[in-house]
């Protein structure tokens, strides 16, 4: 009788947006199947479902490296929720100690994990485009755009409420302007005590999540420019989380940027291999 493969699982989420974090340091996940594992494994109802699979893997710079697959089997080169909720996971696993740095696409990431809370260095912000319009369907659309390890698009909303995250999100998540790796696109308003509160179309998730660690610094960058907003700038995400980006400043240059929130341990398992093989 064929034995069932089980793969050892922990489920984290980061503020709303949950993972599934896998040890992989031996080589455990069958390589040559990893884009359709990840579909397969987050997917909801059918599997243990997440906004994204991370693997933990050996680093000749770091001290691990990381592989992350958005829930639509595409690779991203960053994310903040999942880095750190990947940082816990190997701090609680005794694989790293509090202070960390691992090894991602787009360069070394320092985390720090303080109990329930983990704090995140960021790369430093690239292409930064404050203020400008795009064609859509219904006219002119204000937006800004920083890359923060992933694109992102800015738009300000009256009421964040009633946003229009999935429409709207989706048409400038494929806009020919973000063409033709596309963009998230994030909707943001400023709240009266000084936070902002933010939703987000995600790339590769491709629906709204309940928040989106990248995309509360490019929000909180971006209002961090137009209303002169003073470091740091709390975000409150979807799932009601609030999550703090620190950083600094000259002029349009922003650096040394990081982001702290809570992450959770969901709960940890073993995937059978039925997870992944329907």
């Amino acid at each position: 009788m064929k034995k069932i493969k089980k793969i050892p699982f922990y489920k984290m989420s980061g503020s709303g947006n949950d993972f599934i974090i896998i040890d992989n340091r031996k080589g455990i996940v069958d390589e040559n199947l990893l884009p359709e594992f990840a579909v397969k494994v987050c997917s909801r109802r059918m599997s243990a479902g997440a906004d994204g699979l991370v693997l933990v893997e050996e680093s000749e710079w770091g001290n691990f490296k990381w592989r992350f697959y958005n829930s639509d089997g595409s690779m991203a080169e960053m994310c903040g929720n999942a880095a750190r909720c990947v940082a816990r996971f190997t701090f609680l696993n005794k694989i790293t100690g509090p202070y960390t740095r691992f090894e991602t696409e787009v360069g070394l990431i320092p985390a720090e994990v303080k109990k329930r809370r983990v704090k995140i260095q960021m790369i430093d912000p690239e292409d930064f485009r404050p203020g400008y319009e795009i064609d859509m369907e219904e006219g002119k659309l204000l937006v800004s755009s920083i890359r923060v390890g992933v694109p992102h698009v800015v738009v300000r909303a009256e009421n964040i409420d009633l946003a229009d995250v999935v429409e709207t999100g989706r048409r400038i998540r494929f806009h020919e302007a973000f063409g033709p790796a596309g963009t998230n696109a994030d909707f943001v308003c400023a709240n009266a005590d000084g936070s902002i509160s933010l939703r987000t179309y995600e790339r590769g998730v491709e629906d709204e999540t309940l928040a989106c660690g990248t995309g509360a610094i490019a929000a909180a960058l971006v209002t961090a420019h137009s209303d002169s907003l003073p470091s740091p700038v709390t975000v409150v995400t979807r799932s009601g989380e609030r999550l703090l980006v620190y950083f600094e400043r000259e002029g349009d240059r922003f650096y040394k940027v990081h982001l702290e929130g809570e992450v959770r341990v969901i709960y940890a398992g073993e995937l059978w291999e039925e997870a992944w093989t329907w």
